[in-house]
């Protein structure tokens, strides 16, 4: 979610040294600073910066003064800053923004000198790195630079400039082209698809026109295929908007490959067409799915096409074709949780509970969705540590003192959130258990649960349960939840993940509050349950707002009837959750696994793990995710009409 900025609490942290501010004056003028930056506006900048003596956040006013005149720094001066304030995220920050004008000015000594300190991952600089030890004759940096040629989408200027060194040394062939142009028009990158053919010398070039109706009208260009399709940029087009054609609709482009596409191109192109048309299809749980991937024979299938094929073969309950897929996933796939437990069950539908055991084994105890599906597989229920680790006051008081921490939360204050998660981020990413624990409860304290949450969240051996899930307003949501008819650990997991308890959370789309309410929902929600005098701007009002939201989600799980339905439908409309069923009944795990939109896949999975954990601290009662998940019903009759139909 994005945020605005937040005011409903007054936290202020600041470092010992810091002198006492008058706290408006000094959050506008800190204000007044950020916005110049953001605006490249160093006069005024220096304006404001000015009154900020000892600030609290200096090193950020620090790192907006220097970084408003980057392009013309020297050396000397940015060597400076980043001495000043090692370790800490702006340094970090700065320092990756250093290297791209670094790499730009192909000044490469000290462009390594800093790359050695640098620890994020960023590709543009990884391409100057390479450009780096090709200027110093290093060859083996062509090999490795190869495979940024097949990322998914534009490349950064550094890239740019590595992709034409590869070409013209010969690293990169016609065919290298054509796969990347491929991939691009795949993940729907046409701009980006067009500017690496212009590697492409002339002759070899396809026709401009063709290429556009491949990417805008491919059922038209497929419907007169050229004459002549000797040439390999004619089949490729035509190549390229049967790829289009089968993201628009899989089964008229099946209906394609099979006549008179087969008989017009390469056997290996038709194959690798048949891949894609699988996925396209499994995607929209189309029942050939299955059928179409089978005629892709042994063509390279990449991860994300795989795990379709896997999601397929669930809703089909064809296990030996889900081990089959999982088998043939990277290594780096392959240990995701997900798949990790699907392939475990996959081996015990087909008998094999020894092996199957030692993959559940393998993610049980974790406290995610696969984990707890992994530790009722092996007969155990997760319930709430008997122990839970409590930080002392003094444990907090380090936790308060700390400069980065401090900043953090001082940005999240101030409403400039996503650079206070950041800085919060980089702070804690060596704390061991204890330290997070106490960092936890700083962000509890400082009413930031997003952050008490997350941090909380990462702990490995020593845990509090009561950070990671909160019950904040526990009486408005019990008596809430009550008035519904509402399971209350079912709408605290879900809140959990809507908006992390923060009262004036607000999402790019418009949805606000505890519950994300989009304003269209709030408002027939509350003409629904006769809310008298509803205004737009109560919607962030906690009662207001976990009534309405309730009073939506009692409407969505009466109309569904189930609450894993009800969860996808909270996230993505009940039109959706109710068209991703299946004809026959569908596992809930299964069905939460294949729904479409990874957003809500993962949404609903969030949710009712957390469920599970609320359920044991609101109920004080274990209730297995399976029982929660249950079994989603099949399509039917009943369906409600355009009237009836939910916002």
């Amino acid at each position: 979610m994005i945020f605005k900025h937040f005011r409903y609490f007054s936290v202020v942290l600041a470092l010992a040294a810091a002198p006492a501010h008058a706290a408006n004056g000094a959050d506008d003028s800190l204000l007044a600073a950020f916005d110049a930056y953001r605006a490249g506006d160093a006069l005024k900048f220096s304006r404001h910066a000015k009154k900020l003596d000892r600030h609290v956040l200096e090193p950020w006013l620090e790192y907006w003064r220097v970084a408003l005149r980057l392009e013309d720094a020297q050396s000397a001066e940015v060597r400076a800053f980043l001495a000043a304030h090692a370790d800490t995220y702006v340094a970090e920050r700065l320092r990756g923004e250093w290297l791209k004008v670094l790499g730009k000015r192909a000044e490469w000594r000290e462009f390594d000198r800093e790359l050695a300190s640098y620890a994020s991952e960023d590709l543009e600089i990884r391409c100057y790195g390479w450009l780096s030890r090709l200027a110093r004759d290093d060859e083996a940096a062509l090999t490795e630079a190869q495979a940024m040629w097949l990322e998914p989408r534009d490349l950064p200027a550094g890239c740019d400039q590595l992709a034409t060194l590869l070409w013209e040394r010969e690293r990169i062939s016609t065919n290298d082209v054509w796969q990347r142009v491929r991939v691009l028009f795949e993940n729907g990158q046409i701009t980006a698809a067009k500017e690496a053919l212009g590697y492409l010398a002339k002759e070899q070039a396809p026709d401009e026109r063709a290429l556009a109706e491949a990417a805008r009208h491919p059922k038209r260009l497929l419907d007169r295929l050229p004459k002549n399709m000797e040439k390999r940029a004619a089949r490729e087009v035509v190549v390229l908007a049967a790829i289009r054609y089968a993201r628009n609709d899989p089964e008229a482009a099946a209906a394609a490959l099979e006549a008179p596409l087969a008989a017009r191109l390469p056997e290996a192109d038709v194959r690798y067409l048949w891949g894609r048309v699988g996925f396209e299809a499994a995607r929209v749980h189309h029942e050939n799915a299955l059928k179409w991937y089978a005629r892709a024979g042994d063509t390279r299938l990449d991860d994300e096409q795989l795990a379709w094929k896997v999601r397929a073969a669930l809703r089909r309950s064809s296990w030996a074709a889900v081990a089959d897929a999982i088998d043939r996933m990277s290594p780096e796939a392959v240990r995701e949780p997900a798949w990790t437990y699907w392939y475990g069950r996959a081996l015990a539908a087909q008998g094999e509970e020894t092996g199957s055991r030692a993959y559940f084994l393998r993610i049980a105890g974790q406290t995610d969705f696969y984990g707890l599906l992994a530790n009722e597989e092996l007969g155990y229920v997760a319930a709430l540590p008997e122990t839970m680790h409590v930080p002392s006051e003094e444990d907090i008081e380090k936790a308060k003192r700390n400069p980065g921490l401090t900043r953090a939360l001082e940005l999240i204050r101030l409403g400039i959130r996503m650079e206070g998660v950041r800085e919060w981020l980089y702070t804690i990413r060596h704390f061991d258990d204890a330290r997070l624990i106490a960092a936890a409860e700083l962000a509890r304290r400082a009413e930031v649960y997003d952050r008490a949450i997350h941090t909380a969240d990462k702990t490995r051996r020593l845990h509090n349960f009561s950070l990671r899930y909160p019950v904040r307003f526990h009486e408005v949501f019990r008596d809430y939840a009550r008035t519904h008819g509402l399971d209350e650990a079912w709408v605290l997991g879900l809140v959990r993940q809507e908006s992390r308890f923060i009262t004036d959370a607000r999402s790019s789309a418009g949805a606000a509050g505890l519950m994300q309410l989009m304003p269209r929902t709030a408002k027939y929600v509350a003409s629904k349950i006769g809310l008298r005098n509803y205004r737009p701007k109560d919607v962030i009002h906690v009662p207001t707002n976990v009534g309405l939201g309730t009073g939506y989600l009692k409407m969505v799980l009466d109309q569904l009837g189930h609450p894993v339905l009800a969860s996808a439908a909270y996230n993505a409309g009940p039109s959706r959750a109710r068209r991703w069923r299946d004809a026959t009944p569908l596992e809930g795990a299964i069905y939460a696994e294949t729904i479409p939109f990874g957003e809500t896949r993962d949404y609903v999975k969030k949710v009712m793990a957390n469920a599970v954990f609320y359920s044991a601290l609101v109920h004080e009662k274990v209730t297995p995710i399976k029982t929660l998940l249950g079994t989603i019903p099949a399509r039917g009759a009943g369906e409600p009409t355009e009237e009836e139909e939910l916002p």
